[in-house]
């Protein structure tokens, strides 16, 4: 065999022994990708203290009415289903590292949008504008993670595409405690501009660039990423072009994890979690929370902590246990916020207000004071078991596939 044989059949993308590289431009190029659901997270958020500002702004900002406000949180939703079809379409065609670099221009435009509205339908139009952006991203950057990093690191890696979707909500919730909506909105347009700038200098994935049929493209990103492009296996030839049938579904191997997996992530959306997420001040305004700002700022941190928490502790917990505890908390913490709506409602037909004074021998105001606390710890618990099982569900599916 010559040496130009033994280069040709060179392993490439799997370990086939000895020590696994150690190139520490993996976690740039991955930093780089993470600021896309960084971005996501300051979109989802944005809503939450924006809301409340808007209602605030005096003519001729915008003004939101009830009606209004619900479609400035959600409309976002609509935006990101549309973006997570396109970025399907996307990150086969173009590729994962175009998908992401385009994926930051509906960031920015939207946000900038969003910062010269006159009228609500400009608000609405960059709210749509970041939720396609979000639904690219949210597709794209964890598959680019995944494809650039090294089985030693690619756990590790994994998990932070949840934590800086979160990070990016506290990030929103933070800055909305000191900023108006407009600077809020200006400072949404950082994330994806800095994504943009450093996802330039970053390679194509070497898997990308393999189903192209650029084996030297893909040594040369290995190079850059790993530090070597050595004692990597190539995968089988034919291997990219393995997709999925729809016939595949008759078979019990796929359709049961596959509807148990579509149902559990179902059911986690069906739980509230996004209406807190875009509502989160508005909310603890309306429980006569006397700091909203300040309660969706733990809320922020407590989805943080729980994240990091949960990434930690699923391989050793298991799945099924945390998805069990997570239905059980959120159950309570629901029904926990739930009595607090009821004892603080007023109104003739509600005695429950005015007899829990009585019972506690408590003022009114120390009271709902009092009773302040049990809806942000309420809502403290319901986010701490949404986010225990944020990532769980796809696990899950893909453990029982």
């Amino acid at each position: 065999m010559t040496p130009e044989d033994q280069e040709e059949t060179q392993p490439l993308l799997g370990p086939l022994g000895g020590s696994a590289p150690r190139g520490r431009r993996v976690f740039l190029a991955a930093f780089a990708a993470a600021l896309g659901p960084l971005s996501f997270g300051f979109a989802l958020g944005y809503s939450s203290p924006a809301i409340p500002s808007l209602r605030r702004a005096a003519p001729p900002a915008p003004h939101l009415d009830e009606d209004a406000a619900s479609w400035f949180g959600a409309i976002v939703t609509l935006g990101a289903a549309a973006g997570g079809v396109l970025g399907g379409w996307l990150v086969d065609r173009a590729g994962r590292k175009l998908s992401l670099l385009l994926c930051s221009m509906p960031f920015v435009t939207g946000f900038t949008v969003i910062t010269a509205a006159q009228n609500l339908w400009m608000l609405l139009g960059g709210r749509l504008l970041t939720g396609l952006a979000c639904g690219i991203a949210s597709l794209v950057a964890p598959v680019y993670i995944s494809e650039i990093a090294y089985p030693e690191v690619r756990g590790l890696l994994g998990s932070c595409v949840q934590l800086m979707v979160v990070t990016g909500i506290l990030l929103a919730y933070l800055a909305g405690w000191v900023l108006e909506w407009r600077w809020l909105a200006v400072l949404g347009c950082v994330p994806p501009s800095f994504m943009l700038l450093l996802m330039c200098f970053m390679p194509e994935t070497p898997r990308f660039l393999l189903s192209q049929h650029k084996r030297q493209e893909a040594m040369a990103a290995m190079q850059f990423l790993w530090g070597s492009g050595q004692g990597w296996e190539e995968p089988p030839i034919g291997a990219e072009h393995q997709g999925f049938h729809m016939a595949q579904l008759w078979r019990p191997g796929v359709y049961k994890p596959f509807i148990i997996g579509i149902s559990l992530m179902a059911f986690q959306q069906l739980s509230g979690i996004n209406a807190v997420m875009f509502y989160a001040e508005t909310i603890f305004e309306e429980a006569k929370f006397k700091d909203s700002s300040l309660a969706s700022v733990v809320v922020g941190l407590i989805q943080v902590l729980f994240t990091a928490t949960a990434a930690l502790i699923m391989d050793r917990a298991g799945r099924r246990l945390l998805l069990t505890l997570s239905g059980v908390v959120m159950a309570f913490s629901t029904s926990a916020f739930g009595a607090y709506f009821k004892l603080t409602e007023g109104g003739p037909s509600n005695s429950s207000h005015v007899d829990l004074p009585a019972h506690l021998s408590m003022g009114p105001a120390d009271t709902n004071t009092g009773l302040a606390w049990l809806a942000v710890g309420s809502m403290c618990l319901f986010i701490a078991g949404a986010l225990r099982a944020g990532p769980v569900p796809v696990l899950f599916y893909r453990a029982k596939a």
